[in-house]
């Protein structure tokens, strides 16, 4: 991201933050403009930032994150080992929104990415799919809509709470040993939903409801990626928790 002060391939990992920081966007974002807010936050406070573009479809640029989830993971792949081999670290820690939450699990677990990751920190993450507040249930009733949806849109497809992507990622549990996990959720998402669907079950695991840190909190989907510094003070918490601060409504101006 040009002048942006992330994506800088000669930062090399301070003592205090030793792991670069892997941003991944979610569906229909793209490296920049997801992390517009995150990535400063972060690099400001000592992180080496990086973010990716991936699930590209032809012919459509700018929104990205649509091509089948599998295939993204690889993508994350090549990326996490250019990242580590441009900064000399061992391990890199992994923070996505929405699909770019979840997508890295299948990196973790099925492309051997748990050796390169100590956490992987989901915003709102669409872990176990989504209904889009019921939408999803009526696809059956419309015949070749979910057969449409997964040529044109697979990302979207895969998404879909039941899908046999989503069976594959979550069959014998949430999680792989070695790597911590948080997820940071809001209770006035309305396009992960359920959204107490976006937890993860198993060891190393946190669920963080982002109103039981501040009631007041009014974010949805899209606000808590983008701009919002209660959940952003909660991801720094989470990156690295020997120096964790409680997080309240006045992060917001930390």
């Amino acid at each position: 991201a040009p002048g942006s002060g992330w994506n800088d391939y000669s930062c090399k990992p301070s003592a205090a933050h030793p792991r670069p920081v892997v941003l991944v966007h979610g569906t229909l974002g793209n490296s920049v403009d997801n992390w517009l807010g995150l990535a400063p936050y972060l690099k400001v406070r000592g992180y080496c930032v990086f973010s990716l573009d991936y699930g590209q479809l032809e012919g459509v640029s700018f929104f990205h994150g649509l091509g089948p989830v599998e295939k993204s993971a690889g993508q994350l792949k090549d990326f996490v080992d250019k990242v580590l081999a441009a900064t000399g670290a061992a391990e890199t820690d992994v923070v996505g929104h929405s699909q770019g939450g979840m997508m890295p699990r299948y990196y973790l677990r099925f492309l051997g990415g748990a050796a390169k990751v100590n956490a992987l920190v989901g915003i709102a993450p669409s872990n176990h799919g989504t209904t889009l507040s019921g939408f999803t249930n009526l696809l059956p009733y419309f015949p070749g809509a979910g057969d449409l949806l997964a040529k044109t849109t697979p990302a979207l497809a895969d998404q879909v709470a039941g899908s046999d992507f989503l069976k594959r990622l979550n069959a014998g549990g949430d999680t792989v040993p070695g790597v911590r996990y948080t997820v940071i959720a809001t209770k006035y998402d309305q396009v992960v939903t359920p959204w107490r669907s976006q937890y993860l079950s198993g060891p190393d695991v946190r669920n963080v409801l982002l109103q039981d840190l501040c009631p007041a909190d009014l974010s949805e989907h899209v606000a808590i990626g983008l701009f919002d510094r209660i959940a952003f003070h909660e991801v720094a918490n989470a990156l690295d928790p020997a120096r964790a601060r409680p997080t309240t409504c006045a992060s917001a101006f930390d």
